[in-house]
């Protein structure tokens, strides 16, 4: 870049004061950088047809000149329907417009206009969505944006327009030339001017190819660049543990690892026995075994003389942990401690103190881990379980509580190993594919709302066989714009349907400390039916819960049900997972067929990768993978490839993008870091 201008605050626009840019803050854009750079998701086709080449139900642009005054008439509450008469050469067509009265005043006999909508061939009307300004239908193509409540389409076209005017002459290229001529791409300054002003379809296509590229180019530098570092910094220490002692360990349990275990159990030991940082990513699938397979790596790191610490994203998953944990390394001489935010403040200093002087060997906890007080004596093992519930910062906080100690990060979201080699570059994956022995496969099954009396008959067996159930619902609370069963209504009717039975409703907005006691008295079995939310879908191990139900199941991804399904079946029992829905679109009948007849995380995370794309695995914020704004690394998996291939062989020349070549490259990647890290 020629200067820091592109990256000055939006507020250094004409026009734009604190109001708009927090507005813009909340689509993510901060600078005018972010402006220029913030593309369409689709375009309007404003192309002109004759009438008699449109087909019914097309999306078209019509122009012509008005013939009617404007008639608004009303009906139902707050519905209008404002009409007129358009000519069209020697034709004349009906224009409605609902819902906009407002537009009236714009609507002048004579006067030629263009309008935007949905054609209607036998009618001959136009279901109009707006009004096309004549700078719009020049191009022919009209960008759509995403935006919000906050910020709408038409001030957000002008302020792109306005950043396009003002700073399109400072953006420099980032992807080197020799790459563009070998990908045919564009320019950045091409990229910018015909994502958002194509003259037609395939100039846009060809403008978004160059911007997903450029976009996974910029990702993929930056895991070569994290890498490269790590590798001149990943000195780390090696675990000389004792292999008599682990095999106490081994003596200890009440069952054998499974063949998939000893496999992840001897790829860590290796990496701790090495003098390079581990840094290893274990997917495993729900109630696969991950657990013991950390257990192992925290008696190896305790046996060679290290500290090990845990970090978990919730109280009641760090609690478990605790509890398993301790149960099985305090007979073999490891003192275990559970740090969270409800620690009580003189047993907390006494856990500090305890850290500090080496007396507790191990520390399971949340993200009260992180804080200032907690002073590893001698910390070597890092382990993160669901890791991509932690920012970047707080992974690395926890990291650097020791000297480059060996990272262990955990995830029961598989994604699929050759995107996972791609999106996580800078990390050995290991995987773990079987269930430990002695689990039985849950039994699955999908369910219309009209067939809830076999459901209830499966429920009445197993509360009279003394186990208990899940019933699990999208919603809190009534929702008027989506017709779904609520926590809260579900709560009622399982009350009303099963009296003599304590049914007891949970959810995410309940205190922290309510929370944990439903679940202490639910794992105690004094609840039959717990009635909750998603907020159950990690961790929690009630083994005598064998039994789940899940309302409106279409509404969730696969990914979802399949963690959420996972929270049964941990005992030695048969247990089942109900899904009930009442999908209206051939995908959501898909969604629950593949769901209810596959049991694999992994497959299932494929499949939901190739129905939903990346961005909901399980929501954005779950997923684990990188956002991107225009790729998609499912759809665009081959140009993700050959931007990391490319991306490697650069930093692999210039370490440090100091060459004067890769300068703008540099500037880019350090804005990232500020845009990765605002919160």
């Amino acid at each position: 870049m020629k200067n820091n201008a592109l990256f000055a605050p939006v507020t250094d626009l004409k026009g734009v004061g604190t109001k708009t840019a927090a507005d813009l803050g909340s689509l993510g854009i901060y600078s005018i950088y972010d402006l220029l750079f913030y593309f369409p998701f689709r375009y309007d086709d404003l192309q002109t047809l004759p009438l008699d080449q449109i087909m019914d139900g097309q999306k078209v642009m019509l122009k012509g000149i008005v013939a009617t005054e404007a008639f608004v008439s009303r009906f139902g509450y707050k519905k209008s329907r404002l009409s007129f008469k358009l000519r069209i050469d020697h034709d004349v067509i009906m224009v409605n417009f609902f819902n906009q009265p407002w537009l009236r005043s714009q609507i002048e006999v004579g006067k030629e206009v263009a309008v935007y909508g949905k054609y209607n061939v036998v009618k001959q009307s136009l279901s109009a969505f707006k009004f096309v300004a004549a700078k719009e239908n020049d191009s022919g193509m009209a960008p759509i944006y995403p935006v919000n409540k906050h910020v709408r389409q038409k001030k957000l076209v002008s302020l792109i327009n306005l950043a396009i005017e003002t700073a399109l002459d400072q953006v420099e290229d980032i992807v080197p030339k020799a790459i563009r001529n070998k990908y045919r791409l564009m320019s950045d300054q091409e990229i910018i001017q015909k994502m958002h002003h194509p003259k037609n379809g395939n100039e846009a296509k060809l403008a978004k190819r160059s911007a997903i590229f450029r976009e996974f180019f910029i990702f993929e530098t930056q895991l070569a660049l994290l890498s490269s570092r790590q590798a001149e910094n990943s000195q780390g220490k090696s675990k000389e543990y004792d292999l008599n002692e682990i095999a106490t360990l081994t003596q200890s349990l009440p069952f054998e690892l499974s063949d998939d275990q000893k496999h992840v159990v001897n790829e860590i030991f290796a990496d701790m026995h090495s003098d390079r940082q581990m840094r290893r990513l274990l997917q495993g699938d729900v109630g696969s075994g991950k657990t013991i397979v950390a257990v192992y790596a925290i008696f190896a790191a305790v046996t060679a003389g290290f500290q090990a610490t845990l970090m978990v994203p919730t109280e009641i998953l760090a609690t478990q942990h605790f509890k398993k944990i301790d149960e099985i390394l305090r007979p073999l001489g490891v003192r275990v401690a559970l740090l969270t935010g409800n620690t009580k403040t003189l047993e907390r200093r006494e856990i500090y103190r305890e850290i500090t002087d080496g007396t507790i060997n191990v520390v399971i906890g949340t993200h009260a881990l992180i804080q200032d007080n907690v002073i590893f004596k001698n910390l070597g093992l890092v382990i993160i379980d669901e890791q991509h519930r932690f920012g970047v910062g707080q992974r690395q906080a926890l990291i650097n509580k020791g000297e480059n100690p060996d990272i262990l990060a955990m995830t029961a979201t598989p994604i699929p190993r050759t995107l996972a080699l791609t999106v996580y570059g800078d990390m050995s994956i290991s995987e773990i594919h079987t269930l430990p022995s002695g689990r039985k496969p849950i039994i699955s099954g999908w369910k219309t709302s009209s067939q809830m009396d076999e459901v209830y008959q499966r429920m009445h067996q197993q509360l009279d066989q003394g186990f208990q159930i899940y019933a699990v619902t999208p919603l809190i609370t009534e929702s008027e714009s989506l017709d779904l069963k609520n926590a809260e209504e579900l709560h009622q009717k399982l009350s009303h349907d099963f009296p003599d039975k304590n049914v007891v409703l949970l959810h995410g907005q309940m205190p922290g400390q309510q929370k944990d006691e439903i679940m202490e008295e639910f794992a105690a079995g004094k609840i039959n039916i717990l009635v909750t939310t998603s907020v159950i879908e990690v961790g929690v191990d009630v083994p005598n819960a064998n039994m789940m139900i899940i309302y409106n199941a279409d509404r969730f991804g696969l990914s979802q049900l399949h963690q959420l399904r996972g929270r049964i079946g941990r005992g030695q029992t048969q247990s089942y997972c109900m899904f009930i829905a009442d999908p209206k679109t051939d995908s959501g009948k898909a969604r629950m067929k593949i769901i209810s007849e596959t049991t694999d995380g992994f497959k299932l995370a494929q499949e939901d990768l190739k129905m939903r794309g990346e961005g909901d695995l399980f929501g954005k914020a779950q997923s684990g993978l990188p956002e991107f704004r225009v790729g998609n690394v499912v759809n665009n998996y081959n140009i993700l490839v050959e931007a990391q291939k490319v991306a490697k062989e650069l930093v692999a020349e210039d370490p440090h993008l100091s060459n004067v070549d890769n300068l703008a490259l540099n500037q880019i990647i350090e804005y990232k870091k500020l845009e990765q890290n605002r919160v």
